[in-house]
C-alpha cells in the first residue's frame, strides 16, 4: 500500500508505533507524555459537560442545523465512539453517526475481556518483536484506564492456566510473570502458583488426573455493549451530536483547486426515511469490519486493509464455572486460545482468529459450537457432563484485523491499529483492539488536527470517568434497596449496569404490589432486569425492541429463551413511550425473533429437536415414556393437549396459567399442530437422554406429575390419617 510522504502524508499507527509525517518522528515523546504528538493552538471555551441528555430529536436537529462541524465520525462501536468522546473533549464541534444502534457490531460481541493480550507477549518475545511488545505495553496501560474509567461496568478477573505437564509449569510461569513486568505499576494484581490441591478447591470442575498445578494471572473483564454506549452518552453530554440509525449513503466532496477534498455526508434517518447533509471539516471513518466499503466511497480503487476475523461464543448456565474465576486454555487442538469465563452469573466460552471472508456478523454453525464444546470437556472433570443442550445462546464476531491484502493467516497478526489519511483528506482508523479503544481515539483526532489544521487542545480521555462513574461505589446498590425497596439482586444489577445513574432508574420503577420488593417488575423471573429500564433505555437512544434485548440489557446473551419471553412485555412499553401502531409492534416482534433466531444461536439450539431428530432409546426407556405420556394422554388418542395437562395438574393441585401452557407445548409441537403426539415426546425424551436438550419444561413437569401421582396412589389408608 502507498502511503502519500510529507504534507500528503499517511500516519500509520500500529500499536503506538507512528510513521514519519511531515518529515519528523513523534513516538517517544508521545508515548512519554500521553497527550498530543505536536503541539497546537487550544480551542476557544472548555466543553461543558451536560447534566441533561438530549433526546435523539434533538439530535438529529442538531445534525441537520449545523452549517459545518469541526469532526464527522463515522461508526458508533467503540473506537467510533471513542473518537467523539475524544474530539468532544478537546472543545471540537463533533458529530458521529451510526446506521445501527451504538455498539451493534463487533463491540458488543467480544470475549468481555480487558487485557493487554498474553498471546501476543509470547509472539513478541518469541519472535524478537519490539512492535507487538509496544503494542502489549499500551494496552496494558490502556487496560488500567478503562477499569478506573467505568469501575461500575469493569473488575479485575482472575484468570487460570491449569497445567497437566511438569515442564509447563516454569515455562508458563515466566511468561505471565513478565506479563505482570511489563504492565509495571499498571499491575493489576500479581500472579501466583498454585498446588493441584488449590486449584482444584478453586476451580473443582477442573479435571483432576494428571493435573500438576496451575498458574493464575489477572486481566480485566467489563460489560462491553454498556461500556460502548457509556462512552457515546459522555460524548453527548460534552456537546457531540450523536446519532443511532443514521446511515451515510456516500460521501460529499469540494474541490479545493488542489484536488477534491471530502466535506462532509449525505445520511438517511433509518427510522423516518429523511435524508440530509452533514459538512464537517474532517470525516473520520471508524466502521470496524466495515472499513474498506467507506473507504471505497471515497475511492473504488483503494486497495483493502481490512481481513476479518470471527470468534465464536457460547453461552452456559453459570454452574459450569466458579464465580470469580476464569480458565484461559493457550493451545486447543487446532492452535486457537479458548476462553472460560464468569460472566453476569453466565459461563461464557469462546474461541479467537478464525479466518472469515464475510464482514457482516456470521451466524454460529453447529461446528463451531460442537469445537468448543469439545475443548471444555476436555478441562472439565468427568463428573460434569458438558451437555449440548446447555449453550443457553452462542454468536460470532467479527474482529477488524489490519493486514496486507495477500496475507491469509490472521493467527500471524498482531491487533496493531492503523490510521491512514486518503488524498481527498478522508481520516480513516482500522484494527486494534477493544482494550485500546481510548489510545486509538487519541491518535486518530492527532492526526485529523494535523491534516485539516483543526483548532483543538490535547488529549482529555486519559483518568476522564464516564456515565455513571461519578459518584459510584461498591455499596451504592445498598442505598437503592433502602431508598427505593428493591430486591437486592436487582439492586446490585441497576448499581453494576447504571453507576450514579441507577436511582434514575429506580425512580420510575413501577411498584409491584407485593409486600417485598415494593418497586421493581422482572421482565422475566430469572434474571434482575426490570421493566423500568425499558423505559430508560429509550431515553439512552434505544428505538427498537433488539437494541433492549441484545445491548441495553443482556438478555439475548444470556438465554435466547428467556429473551424470547420477554420480548412481549418489552415491546408493549417501547409501544407506549414511542407510539407504535400495532401493525410496527408485530413488525418489532417479528424482527426480534428473527435477530434471536439467527444471530442468538436459537437456530442451532433448536435444530437439536426437530421432526426429523432419531429417537434413540432402549426398550425399556420407551415402555417407561410411554406409560408417563398416557397419563396425561387418558383417551389413548396419541397426542396431548393443553386441556388433558391441565387435567393432570388440577389432580395433584397444581395452577398454571393457559398462556404459559401454550408457550410449554409449543416448545415440543414439532409440526405445529397445536398438540403434541407420542413420537414428538419421544424425540424430546430422547434429545434429552444425549444431552443436546435441557431444560424442557414439558419433560419436568410431566416427570414431576407421574412422581407426584405415584405418591398418592402409594400411600397406604392406615399411614393416610384417617379412614374406615
Amino acid at each position: 500500500m502507498a502511503f502519500r510522504k510529507a504534507v500528503k502524508g499517511t500516519a500509520l499507527i500500529g500499536g503506538g508505533a507512528i510513521a514519519t509525517v511531515f518529515g519528523l518522528s513523534q513516538f517517544s515523546q508521545y508515548r512519554n507524555k500521553h497527550g498530543a504528538l505536536v503541539q497546537v493552538q487550544a480551542a476557544e471555551g472548555a466543553p461543558v459537560k451536560k447534566d441533561h441528555l438530549p433526546t435523539r430529536e434533538q439530535q438529529l436537529l442538531a445534525l441537520q442545523s449545523s452549517e459545518e462541524f469541526d469532526v464527522l465520525v463515522i461508526g458508533g462501536g467503540a473506537t467510533g465512539c471513542g473518537c467523539a468522546l475524544d474530539a468532544a473533549t478537546r472543545g471540537l464541534k463533533t458529530a458521529l453517526l451510526e446506521r445501527d444502534d451504538f455498539s451493534s457490531g463487533t463491540s458488543s460481541r467480544s470475549t468481555k475481556l480487558i487485557h493487554g493480550g498474553v498471546r501476543y507477549l509470547q509472539k513478541a518475545i518469541m519472535k524478537l518483536d519490539f512492535e507487538q511488545y509496544r503494542m502489549v505495553k499500551e494496552a496494558l496501560e490502556e487496560r488500567a484506564h478503562l477499569l478506573q474509567s467505568a469501575p461500575h461496568l469493569s473488575a479485575p478477573l482472575p484468570i487460570m492456566l491449569p497445567i497437566y505437564k511438569w515442564w509447563q509449569l516454569p515455562y508458563y510461569w515466566v511468561g505471565i510473570k513478565l506479563y505482570d513486568l511489563v504492565a509495571g505499576s499498571q499491575c493489576l494484581k500479581s500472579s501466583y502458583v498454585l498446588t493441584k490441591a488449590r486449584a482444584l478447591e478453586l476451580f473443582p470442575m477442573l479435571r483432576r488426573d494428571k493435573l500438576v498445578g496451575a498458574i493464575v494471572y489477572y486481566d480485566g473483564q467489563h460489560n462491553d455493549a454498556r461500556m460502548n454506549l457509556a462512552i457515546a452518552l459522555t460524548a453527548a453530554r460534552y456537546g457531540a451530536a450523536t446519532a443511532n440509525y443514521t446511515e451515510v449513503k456516500h460521501l460529499l466532496k469540494r474541490d479545493t483547486g488542489g484536488g477534491q477534498r471530502v466535506c462532509g455526508v449525505r445520511c438517511r434517518d433509518v427510522l423516518t426515511g429523511k435524508e440530509f447533509d452533514v459538512r464537517a471539516k474532517c470525516v473520520i471513518n471508524a466502521t470496524g469490519p466495515f472499513t474498506d466499503s467507506v473507504r471505497k466511497m471515497d475511492d473504488q480503487e483503494v486497495p483493502n486493509i481490512c481481513q476479518p476475523s470471527a470468534g465464536v461464543h457460547i453461552v452456559m448456565p453459570g454452574y459450569y464455572s466458579p464465580d470469580n474465576m476464569g480458565l484461559l486454555d493457550p493451545a486447543t487442538s487446532d492452535g486457537r486460545v479458548i476462553f472460560f469465563l464468569p460472566w453476569e452469573k453466565m459461563t461464557i466460552a469462546g474461541t479467537t482468529d478464525s479466518p472469515t471472508d464475510v464482514t457482516s456478523h456470521p451466524i454460529p454453525t453447529e461446528e463451531d459450537i460442537n469445537f468448543i464444546l469439545s475443548e471444555v470437556r476436555n478441562y472439565l472433570g468427568a463428573d460434569v457432563a458438558v451437555r449440548r443442550g446447555d449453550v443457553l445462546a452462542a454468536w460470532s464476531g467479527i474482529r477488524p484485523l489490519v493486514t496486507n491484502p495477500d496475507s491469509k493467516d490472521t493467527q500471524s497478526i498482531s491487533r496493531n491499529h492503523v490510521v491512514t489519511i486518503s488524498d481527498s483528506g478522508l481520516v480513516t482508523i482500522a484494527g486494534g483492539k477493544w482494550t485500546t479503544y481510548r489510545a486509538m481515539a487519541r491518535d486518530t483526532i492527532d492526526a485529523a488536527i494535523r491534516e485539516h489544521n483543526l483548532k483543538a487542545g490535547s488529549c482529555k480521555t486519559m483518568g476522564l470517568q464516564l456515565e455513571g462513574a461519578q459518584d459510584w461505589s461498591p455499596t451504592l446498590y445498598i442505598r437503592l434497596v433502602q431508598d427505593y425497596g428493591l430486591e437486592s439482586e436487582v439492586a446490585q444489577h441497576l448499581a453494576s449496569t447504571y453507576g450514579d445513574k441507577a436511582f434514575e432508574v429506580a425512580k420510575i420503577a413501577q411498584v409491584t404490589g407485593k409486600r417485598w420488593p415494593i418497586v421493581g417488575k422482572r421482565l422475566v423471573s430469572e434474571f434482575p432486569y426490570i421493566e423500568a429500564e425499558v423505559v430508560y433505555a429509550v431515553k439512552e437512544y434505544a428505538r427498537t425492541a433488539v437494541d433492549i434485548i441484545s445491548r441495553r440489557t443482556r438478555l439475548a446473551f444470556l438465554n435466547v429463551q428467556a429473551a424470547e419471553e420477554a420480548l412481549p412485555r418489552i415491546v408493549d412499553i417501547m409501544a407506549k413511550e414511542l407510539n407504535w401502531c400495532e401493525q410496527k409492534k408485530k413488525e418489532q416482534l417479528e424482527t426480534a425473533k428473527t435477530f434471536l433466531y439467527y444471530e442468538m444461536g436459537y437456530k442451532v439450539k433448536t435444530d437439536q429437536l426437530t421432526d426429523s431428530s432419531e429417537i434413540c432409546l432402549v426398550p425399556s426407556d420407551i415402555e417407561r415414556y410411554k406409560k408417563r405420556f398416557h397419563m396425561f394422554d387418558k383417551d389413548k388418542k396419541g397426542f396431548i393437549t393443553i386441556l388433558d395437562v391441565q387435567r393432570v395438574l388440577q389432580s395433584i393441585s397444581v395452577q398454571m396459567d393457559e398462556n404459559t401452557l401454550h408457550e410449554i407445548l409449543n416448545e415440543v409441537d414439532l409440526n405445529k399442530n397445536g398438540q403434541v403426539e407420542l413420537n414428538e415426546f419421544l424425540q424430546l425424551m430422547s434429545a434429552i437422554q444425549k444431552g443436546r436438550v435441557s431444560g424442557s419444561r414439558l419433560a419436568v413437569l410431566m416427570k414431576s406429575a407421574e412422581e407426584n401421582l405415584r405418591r398418592r396412589q402409594a400411600i397406604p389408608v392406615d399411614r393416610s390419617g384417617g379412614g374406615l
